[in-house]
């Protein structure tokens, strides 16, 4: 059996495979493309490719597939063979730099936002050198971009590494001022911690709304759910580890760093964390461990389910984006080192991440929204909908020492000592973490907690890239004339910090006196999708897209539509599902079990009028009244599901479906949730939740 080490990137078209089978002039005129944005010419894509298709069949591979990210949040793939034939009619095994670089999609079955009519389906997916391919399931995967036949990009995957480069820019801009000449280079690097559930494949089956919505759109709160916190890092059970254990494997051969596993808080709940690394590769590396994760479940007669909120009153599920700048000589640019206070560098760029979220809080509530989502945030430990930046005590007081212009005597670590000599004592952080906050420092990078565990990462980091590098913008317009760079970085220093300290929030997000008090500051509070998305157009967010180059206006105001009309077709499809579970399913069911009452009531009644039937009375009169409260909001839903259905305007019919509809399905589940608990459980349709949560 192959060590880990063996094992790891095995399936991976790699650097270290690129050394050994491309010629060396090649390899390097590849690297340096890459590393400076630069055209790969003809010739070198023809070697790549040969390449390429002799390392795949190797592998086992009999087909390839340009594997794109289109506005989905889930990746796509068209699958074709190796296979061609010469002219004397023999078969071959062929793979052509055109088919490397080339390749064409329907670009109007896909969303586009208005970017691609019907009959205008051409698209066109091409390589991108700087991630790698990889073989899975006898395929050669290429990691591609996605655009339109007249040039608009439709992918999540182009924008991204626009932002990048623009970050990088303007980094070395500021770099360059503080006299740090020697990095060439600043990469955003990224590590995302996936949470999700598992559940048993054959209850699963038996789920309607999980299976067509992903979440359960009825059921009552389990005798037992995460109460104790028993499920929390606890360990794990038989049938869970040896899932783990083969997820970790198909994981490290496709080269995705899989580094820790355990239990989260609610039943059946699991995390898996990547190391950190370049945002674009860890954005495809997340996409490979969300999709490894239903493949792998799969395999154990397991579900993995990645919606943010499966099951209502537990945990919801996100994904963790931890986030920072490194250089090309290792230097993390969030480092606080020995003494921040003195840290001019450090110092800088944080002030530029608190001025970016100050100033661009929505976008980046806007990058985390989607209507499973909406049902996650502000509750059961997720952060709630109000951005702010969590620093912890020591960085709070440089910041108030410069912005007061006074002396920082810095904080001194403490040996961690619980008073018992045998154990070892080690240095203590000088903060303590806060885990309620959106936007967390953790010691030399910032931790998003907002995202979704369902939503690509690409969005997202895409939006810390260029927030980021419209502050870095600002500062070195401001700071490149300077005839006195100490004072006048001092002097920006100081004014950053006081106009956009208000940001900074150390204390419990969760408490309903921070929300006054962010509302006091004038910070951003968008509780849904809908309130988020419609600042997409707004003027500072089209001008900060378009400075930097990494979507037109026209992008822009397609993927506003993309995610407006997907918002609406979620929650029409989840309220057509929950029509369909009451109206075929549950109110017959309950139908026939008061039938049963009323029936036994009869029978008591004719044995004798002395024999009690008090139980069977309560519950027939409590379901009944039950019943044509359920058929009403049944009605109602079906009635506001046709108005919001049949509304032109696109946020007009978002504000319906935002209020009108979800209000119904909220009403009509209360009722239904309500008649679960008086109904018998071998009477009940569906599987209940103590069924679900902990059926692995």
């Amino acid at each position: 059996m192959a060590s880990v080490p063996e094992m790891f990137g095995s399936m991976v078209f790699n650097k270290e495979v690129m050394k050994k089978m491309l010629p060396c002039e090649v390899y390097e005129k590849l690297q340096k493309s890459i590393d400076e944005n630069s055209p790969i010419d003809i010739e070198t894509g023809e070697f790549v490719a040969r390449a390429m298709k002799s390392w795949a069949i190797d592998k086992g591979a009999t087909h390839f597939t340009h594997w794109f990210q289109p506005l989905t949040e889930i990746t796509a793939e068209k699958h074709n063979s190796f296979l061609e034939f010469d002219s004397d009619g023999n078969a071959k095994m062929s793979f052509s730099v055109k088919e490397l670089i080339k390749g064409e999609s329907d670009a109007s079955s896909l969303p586009s936002g208005g970017l691609r009519a019907t009959f205008e389906a051409r698209g066109y997916t091409s390589w991108d050198p700087t991630s790698y391919a990889f073989v899975k399931n006898k395929s050669l995967y290429i990691p591609t971009f996605f655009c339109s036949y007249s040039g608009e990009v439709l992918d999540e995957k182009t924008p991204l590494l626009k932002s990048m480069y623009a970050v990088n820019k303007q980094a070395l801009r500021v770099l360059k001022i503080l006299g740090n000449n020697s990095i060439k280079k600043v990469t955003p690097s990224m590590g995302a911690e996936q949470e999700y559930f598992l559940i048993d494949k054959e209850v699963y089956k038996k789920r309607k709304d999980i299976v067509f919505c992903g979440r359960t759109l009825f059921g009552a709160k389990p005798v037992k759910a995460q109460d104790l916190s028993d499920h929390y890092f606890t360990a794990l059970k038989p049938r869970v580890a040896d899932f783990m254990h083969e997820l970790d494997e198909e994981l490290w051969k496709l080269g995705v760093p899989s580094k820790t596993k355990h239990n989260e808080v609610a039943p059946s709940q699991h995390e898996v964390a990547q190391i950190h690394t370049f945002s674009n590769h860890a954005a495809d590396q997340n996409h490979i461990i969300m999709e490894t994760l239903k493949q792998v479940a799969e395999k154990h007669n397991l579900v993995c389910l990645l919606h943010e909120k499966p099951f209502s009153g537990i945990n919801g599920s996100g994904k963790h984006n931890n986030w920072s700048l490194s250089s090309d000589t290792g230097v993390n640019l969030f480092e606080p080192g020995v003494s921040p206070r003195d840290n001019v560098q450090f110092l800088v760029f944080l002030c530029a991440m608190i001025k970016a979220v100050d100033e661009y809080s929505d976008l980046l509530r806007i990058s985390i929204s989607s209507p499973g989502n909406d049902c996650r945030l502000g509750g059961n430990e997720a952060p709630p909908s109000i951005v702010s930046v969590y620093l912890g005590e020591d960085i709070m007081e440089i910041l108030e020492s410069i912005e007061e212009g006074k002396m920082y005597n810095g904080k001194k670590r403490g040996k961690f000592y619980v008073g018992l000599d045998v154990f070892p004592t080690f240095p203590c952080d000088t903060s303590d973490r806060n885990r309620t906050s959106p936007f967390a420092f953790t010691g030399n990078k910032f931790e998003f907690r907002m995202v979704g565990s369902a939503q690509s990462i690409a969005s997202t980091n895409m939006i810390l890239n260029i927030i980021v590098a419209q502050s870095l913008k600002e500062f070195a317009d401001e700071l490149e004339n300077s005839n006195n760079i100490e004072k006048d970085l001092n002097d920006l220093l100081e004014k950053t910090i006081k106009k956009h300290k208000k940001i900074i929030f150390n204390g419990n997000s969760y408490s309903k006196e921070w929300e006054k008090e962010a509302g006091i500051r004038g910070l951003c509070n968008f509780k849904t999708t809908i309130d988020a998305l419609k600042h997409s157009l707004d003027d500072k967010n089209v001008k900060l897209f378009t400075t930097h180059k990494v979507l037109s206006h026209r992008e822009i105001v397609s993927r506003f539509e993309i995610h407006m009309e997907s918002y609406c077709k979620v929650i029409h499809i989840e309220a057509k599902t929950m029509i369909s579970m009451v109206r075929n399913e549950i109110l017959p069911a309950v139908c026939k079990y008061t039938k049963e009452l009323s029936s036994e009531i009869l029978n008591k009644k004719e044995v004798g009028t002395g024999i009690p039937c008090q139980y069977e009375m309560e519950s027939l009169k409590t379901l009944s009244d039950l019943t044509i409260k359920a058929d009403n909001a049944l009605n109602d839903l079906v009635d506001t599901l046709n108005i919001a259905r049949k509304t032109y305007d696109l946020v007009d019919k978002a504000d319906k479906y935002k209020k009108d509809v979800l209000e119904s399905m909220n009403n009509l589940r209360n009722i239904i949730d309500t008649i679960e608990i008086n109904m018998p459980k071998s009477c009940w349709p569906y599987p209940t939740y103590d069924d679900i949560l902990f059926s692995v």
